[in-house]
Parts: structure tokens; sequence; C-alpha cells
């Protein structure tokens, strides 16, 4: 077993409350911005948000096992690896979307399905996926997450928050404009808050271990950004579509990933590690993404 596999990340249960509470306030945050009529796109123009749901539920686990079976990192970093392509998208991705220019609607279309589904999806796709983790058998009973458990959590902390967010803006929209801004900055705030205080405790050990999971995480989020992109213009979308569907399989709820990884699993080292540093990775290679694309000829008039 290798030394990261055994690294407990310090983590007391105020801060797990925090970033419980910073998760459902983003949550709250994105379903602010959220109607039924949403939904209702997909049924209008299902091509998108499918070729979308297929390139981030479908293409993107099978290419985290490939890498895993490709790197073959330590046991704990590949499950990290598996836990956070089975979270569903990043509510940041809407705002990276948004600033590349692309197709902003299909972005919030496809968080919000997958940000849903995420109650059954995230638990079985994690349960299914980490029997394939080589070494993983090793400690199976310290990985084995009864799925009823996660849903419970994911229903507390993503659903329960959007049906609130989605009621306030249908029921409310004049409230719900005036406190979007307000709750967004304080949730970002709360979470950069949150980063920094775990940084500071855990100093030493990402001294130790970052660079087993730098050069993965790069390579992950890469491939699952470009996947996305090839995948969507394969399937004949516009390149208006193509960046959303990129960033949108980019961009995982890394934050979900570590409230389920100090629930469940004794915030084992290398699966934080991943987690930690994807949540920072992928808001740098997005937005680095987005800025690049902005500057490039309008994506509206590309077919």
């Amino acid at each position: 077993m290798n030394t990261i596999d055994q690294v407990q990340i310090n983590f007391n249960p105020d801060q797990l409350f925090i970033l419980n509470i910073c998760l459902a306030f983003l949550m709250f945050g994105v379903a602010l911005d959220l109607r039924l009529d949403n939904f209702k796109e997909i049924l209008r123009k299902p091509k998108g948000p499918t070729i979308g749901l297929i390139s981030q539920w479908l293409l993107l686990p099978l290419m985290t096992i490939c890498l895993v079976y490709f790197f073959n990192p330590p046991t704990s970093i590949a499950l990290g690896m598996v836990l956070v392509a089975a979270c569903p998208g990043g509510n940041v991705s809407n705002y990276a979307v948004h600033l590349s220019g692309a197709n902003a609607a299909l972005s919030v279309l496809l968080t919000s399905i997958s940000t849903l589904a995420a109650i059954v999806i995230t638990p079985i796709y994690f349960t299914w996926l980490s029997q394939l983790v080589p070494g993983a058998e090793v400690y199976a009973a310290s990985i084995y997450v009864d799925p009823a458990n996660m849903v419970n959590t994911i229903f507390q902390l993503i659903l329960l928050p959007l049906f609130l967010g989605m009621f306030i803006n249908t029921r409310f929209p004049k409230f719900a404009n005036k406190m979007r801004g307000t709750v967004k900055a304080l949730s970002m705030t709360i979470f950069l808050a949150f980063v920094v205080m775990a940084v500071f405790s855990n100093f030493s050990n990402i001294q130790k271990y970052l660079h087993l999971v730098f050069l993965l995480v790069l390579v992950h989020n890469g491939l699952a950004l470009s996947m996305g992109f090839w995948f969507a213009r394969a399937n004949g979308l516009s390149i208006f579509d193509a960046r959303a569907i990129s960033i949108e399989t980019g961009i995982q709820n890394s934050g979900l990933g570590l409230i389920l990884i100090f629930n469940f699993f004794g915030g084992l080292g290398g699966m934080a590690m991943v987690a930690a540093w994807w949540g920072i990775w992928h808001l740098i290679s997005a937005f680095s993404l987005a800025m690049w694309w902005k500057q490039r000829s309008s994506p509206v008039l590309s077919s």
C-alpha cells in the first residue's frame, strides 16, 4: 500500500459543516437562475443536451478508468479520480461558458440535469467504478459506501437547495433578482475562505504529496475538456454548443467530492488531494480556455 493511501487529511467537524453549508449555498445560488422552462428545452431540442450528457456520464468515466490503468497511480488517488468523474457538473461552468461566448443556456441545462441526477448517478457510478480500480480490494471495507447514505447526503446538500432556489425564482422573481448577486458573492467568499483554511491546516501534506496528483489532474482535466469539445463536433454540433459541452465535461463538482470524502472516507489522503487540486485546477483551465475562446472569432458564426 502506497504511503499516500494511509494519509488522513486534517479536517475537523466544524470545517466539514462549513463546507456542507457552502455547497448547499452554491447550489441555492445556481437554482436562482433556473426555472422549469429550462428543462423543457431538452424536449424541444434534445440533440445538444443528449450529446453533453453522454460526454459527461459515459465518456468521462470510461476515460477516467483508462487513465487509471495507464498511469497506475496509488489506489487512493485512483479512487479520487473515479469519484470526481462520478460527480455532477460544477456550477462555475455556467459562468465560464457565458464568458467564452458559447451556449450558456445549454450549459445551465446540463448542469441542472446532472446535478439533479447526481442523487442516483454519483452513488451508483462510484460503487461500480471503484470495483475496477486496481488494488482497491486490499481495503474494500474502508472504501465501501452504502449508496443509500450517499443519496441521503446528496439529497440534503443539492436537491433541497435546488428546489428551494427554483421555487423562489419561479414564485418571487423580483426577490430572486435582488438576492442572486449577494448569495453568489457570499458563497464564493465562504468557499475561498474554506480553501485557504484547509490548505493552511494541511500544508505539510500538500508539500509532500501534491506532485503525485498535479500531473494526473492536469491530464485528466485537459482530456475531459478536449473530449467534450471534439465529441460534440464529431456529432455535428456547432462550435457554439461544442464549447459549452467541453466546459461542462471538464468542470466537475469537486466540492461535492470533498464532502463525500470527508463524510464517508475519513479524509483519505489521495482522494482528498485529487478532489482539492481538481477544484483549483479546473477553475484555472476552464477560465483560461474561456478567455482564449472569447478572443477568437464568435462561435455563433461558426457551424
